[in-house]
């Protein structure tokens, strides 16, 4: 019986540790992109542009304006949107805010919101003017002149699970956004609470709008989530990942 050749194995081990070492590089340099850590003088993505609908690397751009002061105030710029960029408020018990704006417009829509993150505000321009905006133009003919809100900022826990109530929500770094309707050009209303679950043009608006978010946020949680957020949209850039 041929005996195993002890170089051939340690050869074997450090292809396998290379490959290792590698993948848990590569790994670690995609959370970077992800978190917006990777320093604005090493970042080779070029700057998101709101005009673009389909932007490639679409996530990692919009984390770059997470903590870019200078960035965001080049990105977030009309007629994309209305918006200005407010004092930070550190960090105390989990709650406050760094880097983020007080809107009133964004996609020809109406969409006020006195604290919101760069980075969400962004993704929120982009979700309504490309996306929220299309599917009110195919399923209605019409365009979108207003969303209502549930609110952004509030210094609370995550509401409606059990599993992690105990933990900070993303709205209380205003990270995140709840949407509960959306008001139509010729004044028509449509509402999360009442059209979700029914049949017709809206419950298809309001599907295609859900899904469509997932493209700019991480968490995207409507009616068929939990109970929780039953009469609205829950948007959030924050470190997990869901869309439901």
């Amino acid at each position: 019986m041929q005996r195993p050749n002890p170089t051939i194995t340690v050869r074997r081990g450090a292809r396998v540790l290379v490959v290792l070492l590698l993948s848990a590089l590569i790994g670690c340099v995609a959370l970077m992109f992800r978190f917006g850590l990777i320093p604005p003088a090493l970042n080779p993505l070029p700057a998101l542009d709101l005009d673009e609908q389909d932007s490639w690397f679409v996530d990692w751009r919009l984390a770059a304006l997470r903590y870019d002061r200078d960035l965001c105030k080049r990105v977030l710029v009309s007629p994309h949107i209305d918006a200005q960029p407010i004092f930070d408020t550190p960090l105390h018990d989990g709650c406050g805010w760094i880097n983020a704006v007080r809107m009133v417009r964004a996609g020809g829509v109406h969409a006020a919101f006195d604290k919101i993150t760069c980075a969400a505000a962004a993704a929120l321009t982009l979700w309504l003017e490309h996306d929220v905006q299309q599917a009110a133009h195919e399923i209605f003919g019409l365009s979108v002149t207003s969303v209502r809100s549930l609110g952004t900022y509030s210094c609370r826990n995550i509401a409606g699970n059990p599993l992690s109530k105990m933990w900070r929500s993303e709205h209380a770094t205003a990270n995140a956004v709840d949407i509960s309707g959306f008001m139509l050009s010729n004044g028509r209303q449509i509402s999360v609470r009442a059209q979700w679950h029914a049949n017709g043009p809206e419950a298809l608006f309001l599907r295609t709008a859900h899904d469509r978010a997932c493209r700019y946020f991480h968490v995207v949680l409507g009616p068929d989530y939990n109970e929780a957020h039953h009469d609205h949209f829950h948007l959030d850039r924050g470190p997990f990942w869901r869309c439901q």
